[in-house]
């Protein structure tokens, strides 16, 4: 059996866009990289079920941000435009996708803002409400809040953004009209740069990658009001580690039993395993065989793990023992450039 993944790219030196590639579960082999889509700038990407709809960010021709829509023609095996919203200022550098809502959310770094569209089966696209964040702290990369994700909670009661300027986390409600209303404000450890959140199977407890200070932050989640109360700090690097390094993403496995978090610098991922009460014990630091490994993702199965490279332009497969979350190395010399987003 092949698995299809999806890759989004910055396009600055050799990415020309979109790019597919496919993992041969038999022959434990990435194989048949394919460009799918030309667009400036896709750098984070969501879709549906199948990805017969896809949304990407995206810039325009005249240097405008914002986000495209695309579908999938199966007699033609290639992606068409469906429609585009673009602004003045910088693209967005996340984006979700609601499928029951038929909503799509985003976070713009640059702009310290976060926005919500309607769209349709056909992916039209309709810009709904914007809220624009406050604040900075205490690093030089934290002059002013940069938004970097927006999203629901596993219950769909909350929208819940992290901000790596502001070192927030900003949790919203979200009304029948969909317009945002803020109903919480979490500080974290000035510094932090909080990037990416994950949230265990269970609903009780969330995983924040701290940019800045390459460190994991697990938080209690209360479902009922939407807080989240931190409980443990723990660091994606070794201890005697003292060059550059900045965390980037975070995922979990499907039975909560193991947190994964990739370090560009060290240029490993950090392995965890989740205690029942949620806190974290490191395993290992594996590291990817490539530069600046911006994404990565478990396959449905989770017996894989696929991680892009935002430096050197390859691709590393993994096989994952699901027993003890190790992660034994099966490829690293898959060329596919500038990665920054990996969906199966």
């Amino acid at each position: 059996m092949t698995q299809k993944i999806l890759l989004g790219t910055y396009t600055k030196r050799k990415s020309e866009g979109i790019y597919s590639v496919k993992l041969d579960e038999q022959k434990k082999q990435l194989i048949d990289l394919k460009e799918e889509v030309t667009v400036s700038t896709p750098t984070y990407l969501a879709g549906n079920n199948d990805y017969s709809l896809l949304f990407s960010i995206a810039k325009s021709s005249n240097g405008q941000g914002g986000i495209a829509s695309y579908k999938y023609n199966k007699q033609q095996k290639s992606y068409t435009k469906s429609d585009s919203v673009f602004s003045d200022g910088a693209p967005p550098c996340y984006i979700a996708y609601d499928q029951a809502k038929q909503l799509i959310f985003t976070a713009n770094y640059h702009k310290g803002q976060v926005s919500v569209y309607r769209t349709s089966t056909d992916g039209d696209l309709t810009l709904v409400d914007t809220h624009v964040h406050s604040g900075k702290s205490v690093h030089e990369n934290q002059q002013s809040p940069h938004a970097h994700y927006f999203d629901f909670t596993p219950d769909k009661k909350f929208l819940v953004s992290c901000d790596l300027g502001s070192d927030e986390l900003l949790m919203y409600t979200l009304d029948d009209e969909n317009k945002l209303t803020v109903c919480d404000v979490i500080s974290v450890t000035p510094g932090t740069g909080p990037r990416h959140i994950v949230f265990h199977p269970n609903n009780r407890f969330a995983y924040v990658v701290g940019e800045l200070s390459s460190d994991v932050i697990v938080f209690s989640y209360n479902s009922t009001n939407g807080t989240l109360t931190p409980i443990q700090t723990i660091s994606s690097i070794p201890q005697d580690y003292d060059a550059f390094n900045g965390a980037a993403a975070i995922r979990i496995s499907s039975d909560g039993r193991f947190v994964y978090a990739s370090n560009r610098g060290h240029d490993s991922i950090a392995i965890y395993e989740a205690a029942e009460d949620g806190t974290l014990t490191l395993v290992n630091h594996t590291p990817t065989e490539g530069e600046t490994p911006r994404d990565f993702n478990l396959d449905p199965s989770e017996c894989f793990i696929v991680v892009g490279h935002q430096d050197s332009d390859n691709l590393t497969l993994f096989e994952r023992n699901d027993k003890d979350g190790t992660l034994t190395l099966l490829q690293k010399d898959v060329f596919a450039p500038e990665v920054i987003c990996v969906k199966f």
